[in-house]
């Protein structure tokens, strides 16, 4: 079953003074593109973080973000009473002021705040790696219902395209009968006398030149190979689209041989389908 490139998961884990948010959201890209957004304090968890969701995710262009909110007293950052006190007297050195307003200048100046960085705690990261974990879940399930809306809208496309296959076939040999018919007259405008066996032979050139026997037979066993990849059990969009880029290739030399109108419009249509196809295709995992 295909999966979607596009996906989103969020959790969130709430804890005795803090609330964490994590949130996944993905969009289709050749590669996997991967960025992170977090507090500093869990920056040492990074690289761990990514190989998770490299684990996981595979290709796209992912975001994931990592919000804390504090909840209870807890604070990383502390008056340094020391530096403030040192500030205050340098002012009272400059100007006789207010106390309070000394303060307030103070406590702008460099170092007036210090923040102290504990070492995350291993309970609380094994409940926020679970929680990753988690919402890689959700997105991985976001992924297959996108995936199911794009198998069905390939697989409609696909039959549309063997439909008008099967119409190319039908109105073939009307088509080299037209190309025979426009030999006859060319020869009968010009008013020339021809051996017959030698017009039969150019005639048969001429009409080897436009078969399209083999396009047809090629055509549609990449239109079958499609839906059997589609129907596989891993998701790759490249070797979908390697085909659908085959299937590109009969369908333009069925076009450049036709020299029929009513087939040429039956490819116009093919084409149509099969680039709706490759615009999808840039979606899929």
């Amino acid at each position: 079953m295909i999966q979607s490139m596009t996906g989103y998961g969020k959790s969130v884990l709430q804890f005795p003074t803090k609330k964490i948010s994590l949130e996944i959201k993905s969009l289709n890209s050749k590669n996997l593109d991967l960025n992170t957004r977090m507090p500093s304090v869990y920056r040492e968890k990074e690289l761990h973080i990514r190989k998770l969701i490299a684990s996981h995710l595979v290709r796209g262009k992912v975001d994931f973000s990592l919000y804390l909110e504090i909840t209870g007293e807890e604070t990383t950052s502390k008056v340094n009473k020391p530096v403030v006190k040192t500030y205050m007297q340098q002012l009272k050195d400059v100007v006789d002021g207010d106390e309070t307003e000394l303060l307030k200048m103070a406590v702008r100046f460099p170092d007036a705040l210090s923040t102290e960085r504990d070492d995350i705690d291993a309970d609380e990261w094994k409940q926020i790696e679970d929680g990753i974990k988690v919402t890689l879940e959700k997105i991985k399930d976001y992924r297959l219902q996108e995936g199911k809306a794009l198998e069905s809208d390939f697989n409609d496309r696909i039959k549309n395209i063997d439909d008008l296959l099967e119409q190319v076939i039908a109105i073939d040999p009307e088509r080299i009968e037209n190309v025979r018919e426009r030999l006859r007259k060319g020869i009968a405008d010009i008013k020339e006398k021809v051996d017959e066996n030698r017009f039969e032979q150019e005639l048969v050139y001429y009409i080897e030149k436009f078969d399209i026997t083999e396009e047809k037979v090629r055509l549609h066993n990449h239109l079958e190979y499609f839906v059997k990849s589609l129907n596989s059990a891993d998701s790759n969009g490249k070797k979908l689209g390697f085909i659908g880029q085959e299937i590109g290739r009969e369908v333009n030399t069925i076009g450049s041989k036709a020299n029929y109108a009513p087939m040429q419009k039956l490819v116009v249509q093919m084409k149509d389908e099969l680039e709706k196809i490759k615009e999808q295709l840039l979606n899929v995992l």
